[in-house]
């Protein structure tokens, strides 16, 4: 049965949780962009949806975090643990609301995960993103621009993504949890990978895209507290994550 609401309208979710009175809210709604006073918004329209979960016999939450709260030149892999230093608007929303959910969580009693979602891929992915956009340009038989590829990054398909959290919710872990793969790959290899599966390398332009000065080398998960106390572990390789996207991408496009 699915529901529709305004979540952004005051209001609105504390009447859709009553009428649903859940036991269990997994919450992955916000808007995705880096920059923009939405992002607050969506902080604040967050505490609403977590307050009437509450007030409405609710037992068991997990939002979606982010791992844009943490500082990105601190040591790698990255543990729940590491300094938090957001550097966009989107990072700054997402860590004052994990703060603010971790908080209120203690003082109820509610049995909250905050999952610190990484990089992920796959089926239904913004057209403008690395991996869509870089398999898009190669199905048209355009150049595919990049930067140098270099950057270290822990990306995980979204099928898997969707296992995590269903594992989460299904498990007893509380507090804060890394959901990535635990492993970083260097851009280029992602992008060499679309490349050879689309029989593409002489399109790819690595450096034609400058990549920013302060941009971070690696960005990793340490997955310990996924691995160990929910025991999941990702099904998808680089290689089978890539061949489901590009057969999603040539059936939303007809190449």
């Amino acid at each position: 049965v699915w529901h529709q609401s305004d979540l952004l309208a005051p209001g609105e979710s504390s009447g859709l949780v009553a009428d649903c009175e859940p036991d269990t809210l997994l919450h992955l709604a916000w808007h995705v962009a880096a920059s923009g006073v939405e992002n607050f918004e969506w902080a604040r329209a967050s505490l609403e949806l977590l307050d009437a979960f509450r007030d409405n016999g609710g037992r068991r939450c997990v939002f979606a975090g982010s791992c844009a709260e943490y500082d990105w030149h601190a040591a790698q892999p990255l543990t729940e643990r590491a300094p938090r230093r957001p550097a966009t608007p989107y990072g700054i929303a997402k860590d004052a609301l994990a703060r603010l959910f971790a908080g209120s969580c203690e003082a109820t009693g509610l049995s909250g995960v905050w999952a610190r979602i990484f990089f992920v891929y796959g089926p239904g992915e913004a057209p403008n993103r690395l991996v869509p956009a870089t398999v898009r340009s190669l199905l048209a038989g355009e150049p595919a621009l990049t930067s140098h590829g270099r950057q270290l990054r822990d990306y995980l398909h979204v099928g898997d993504l969707a296992e995590a959290l269903a594992a989460v919710i299904a498990s007893d872990l509380t507090g804060a949890v890394n959901l990535g793969s635990g492993n970083a790959v260097p851009l280029r290899t992602i992008i060499g990978t679309v490349a050879r599966q689309l029989d593409g390398e002489h399109l790819v332009r690595l450096g034609a895209i400058e990549a920013r000065a302060d941009e971070a080398a690696e960005v990793r998960a340490d997955v310990t507290r996924l691995a160990n106390e929910v025991g999941w572990r990702p099904r998808h390789d680089l290689e089978s994550g890539i061949a489901e996207t590009i057969a999603w991408w040539r059936r939303e496009t007809g190449a």
